[in-house]
């Protein structure tokens, strides 16, 4: 996502933006409403993240959005400190993370609001939703449960 700057010069694109189009539209607006859609297969049942116009289990074309519970585990992360693309070096430090849906996809994000040293895998998460810049979609990110995992 790119658009003029103050000088009228169209700006830098963005590389750490979704572009939403017609079929990942839906997807991206009900973000902005904090809530994570899926993609299920009517073929073989199946869920899957990212969203894709196909099953990639059974190929199938019969899939639907659904929405999610928001509930997560964690399966692995890495704390970032250095990255020299632009624009991800001024937001470091950061936690990258691939994580499981309840649903069954796994899923590649970040942690947010984490105690340092804090973090270990199987811990149950919630999604929550963040804008990265002004115009930007919401895009999910997770947190820890405080309590275990939510009812």
């Amino acid at each position: 996502m790119s658009g003029p700057d103050a000088s009228g010069a169209p700006a830098a694109p963005r590389f750490d933006l979704p572009e939403p189009d017609p079929f990942s539209r839906p997807y991206w607006d009900a973000a902005a409403r904090g809530r994570l859609l899926i993609r299920r297969c009517a073929a073989c049942g199946r869920a899957h993240h990212y969203p894709r116009e196909f099953c990639p289990h059974c190929w199938s074309e019969d899939v639907a959005w659904e929405e999610a519970s928001g509930a997560a585990t964690l399966y692995t992360w890495s704390e970032v400190h250095r990255n020299d693309l632009p624009p991800f070096g001024a937001q470091v430090p950061y936690t990258a993370a691939v994580v499981d849906l309840a649903e069954g996809p796994r899923m590649m994000t970040r942690i947010v609001d984490h105690p340092a040293g804090g973090l270990r895998a199987g811990m149950p998460l919630h999604v929550t939703f963040r804008v990265l810049g002004e115009g930007a979609p919401a895009v999910p990110v997770f947190r820890p449960c405080p309590d275990g995992p939510p009812e």
